[in-house]
Parts: structure tokens; sequence; C-alpha cells
């Protein structure tokens, strides 16, 4: 089973009401629990560990984690209120604002970190989940326990405006990435982690060197890189769709990504450090594929299997 370790959250999204006002209706996001999603529809055996409200908002989670048959029995269940992002477009593209003060996620620490069952093979973690402290402690630690033990995946998913502490967001960052096995990030991710006037290929080497077997850098419209150790490059180019916006796209590419490595026995340690060219080249091609559906529709809505 590929456990998902992060935030789980409330999206606001704007929607027009029956006045003409805007309005904003609620979705359920956050980038770790929308990669659990996609891969309970795509049909992977996945879990979630998150920091779970028992308020509204975190039952409107549950009843989306029970349909997508995403197992949520080592989620962390509290009293305290769900984050909520409340979300604003323009050209497609999404902006947030995080209300996020003693949320039922953040609040987590080490202690919390339950001890993983044999079945879970495999740890996703990323997004805000890593900013924000103390929560953000408590992910690293579970990566510096189970690093070595369990294939593990991160997407640091950056957001500047919520980084209180930028040098200790970095030193906690580098450890992460030192503890992982693949590193997702985005084109404006590599750029804020490697401050420095090299090209993009140069910076994602960067990453490499830091000890993962394996990195993707996502570029939007441009599609997707890889890296393998030895610098082996592989490109992926973006799948054609009309975007109604870009929400969970990068979430639902990391989902196909590792439905398809899992599927194929290769989401392991042993199995990332001899991947070859051709078998990342067409995990990528399926993360492509599936995040072109998503954009085409609106907010983080990923496809089922039987979509694709």
């Amino acid at each position: 089973m590929i456990l998902c370790c992060g935030e789980a959250l409330v999206d606001m999204i704007p929607e027009p009401t029956v006045s003409g006002q805007p309005g904003f209706v609620p979705h359920p996001g956050g980038a770790v629990f929308n990669t659990a999603i996609a891969l309970g529809r795509l049909g992977a055996r996945v879990g979630l560990l998150t920091g779970l409200s028992r308020d509204i908002f975190g039952q409107q989670l549950r009843g989306s984690l029970v349909a997508a048959n995403v197992d949520a029995s080592l989620a962390i269940l509290s009293d305290r209120p769900t984050t909520l992002a409340f979300v604003r477009f323009c050209e497609g593209r999404a902006s947030y604002s995080f209300f996020d003060e003693n949320s039922a996620g953040r609040m987590l620490t080490p202690a919390d970190m339950p001890a993983l069952p044999d079945e879970v093979s495999a740890l996703f973690l990323g997004g805000i989940s890593l900013a924000c402290e103390p929560g953000a402690e408590a992910y690293a630690a579970l990566v510096e326990r189970e690093s070595g033990r369990r294939a593990i995946m991160l997407d640091p998913n950056i957001r500047p405006g919520l980084v209180e502490n930028a040098a200790r967001y970095r030193a906690r960052l580098a450890r992460m990435v030192g503890g992982a096995d693949i590193v997702k990030v985005s084109d404006e991710d590599l750029d804020w982690i490697v401050d420095t006037p090299r090209s993009q290929a140069e910076k994602a080497r960067v990453l490499l060197d830091m000890g993962p077997s394996v990195v993707i850098v996502t570029r939007g419209a441009a599609g997707a890189a890889g890296i393998l150790p030895g610098g082996t490059e592989v490109h992926v180019p973006a799948r054609p769709a009309h975007v109604v916006d870009t929400v969970g796209a990068g979430d639902t590419f990391n989902a196909g990504v590792l439905a398809t490595l899992s599927e194929r026995g290769q989401m392991s340690r042993a199995g990332l450090a001899a991947l070859a060219r051709e078998d990342l080249q067409e995990a990528m091609q399926f993360g492509a594929r599936v995040a072109s559906v998503t954009v085409s529709r609106a907010g983080a809505n990923p496809p089922w299997a039987h979509e694709i």
C-alpha cells in the first residue's frame, strides 16, 4: 500500500451566487489528499496519514476518502478545526489564502506519528504540511524514521507565503530530500530550492546529488523532465487539454507516476535505484495523461480508471 502523508484541507472555490455576487463552495483538497484520492480512483491500494478534524469539513473529507477507496485508518482525529484554503483564479492559475492556525493537520507532533503496518510499502509526502510547523517537523521525523525501510516520494509544492522561517524550512527540506527516493518539483519549486544562476538541468542535478534516485521537474505546458543517476534524462510533453483550471494537476501527475511504478513492482528502494529510462518515461507519460483530465475540469477532480 502507498501511504500518503500530509495535509487534508478544504478548498473554498469561488462560484457566482444567485444574486450575482461571488461566493465560495467547499471542495475537499490539499496536495497530499488530492494525490491519495487520485491513487484511489486509479485503483491503487492507498491510505492517508493526516490530522483530520471531527468538524463538518473533516466529515466531508472523510466521505471523499471513503468514496475513492482510500484507507483512512491511520488518520489522527482531533477536535481542532480543518484548514481552509480560499482560492482565486487568474488566467487559469490558482492562488491561495490559507486559514491554518491551530488546525487538526498543523498541530501534529512527532509523537503522533503511528507505527506503520507491514502492508505499507511506500510513502508519499509533500505540500504545505512540510512548511507549517509544528506538523512539518512531525512529517520530517517520519521520513527520518522510515528512510531506508520504505520507498519515499517527496513533492514540496512550495508556497513561499507560508514559509515563516526560510532557513529552517530549507534545512528541513534538505534532510527530507536526502531521505527520499523520488523527488518531484515544479520548475518554480526548483528555482526556489536552488536559488543560484544555473540551468534547470543543473539545478535538478543538485537535488539528485542530495540522495534520491529520481528527480522529476514539471514545467506546466512545457511538459516534464526526469533525471536518473549518471545523468540520463527523460522528457515528456504535456498532453493537449482544454484547461479549466490547474488545481490538483501536479497532485494527479504524482498519482499517475506512483500508480504506474507500484503496479509494475518498481515502487521500492531497489526498484527505483535500478529504474530504466523507458520505465521512468512511461510512468511520467501516464502522469501527464491523468493530469490532462484534471485540468479539463473545475477544481481537484482526478479521473477514475475507467475514464483513462
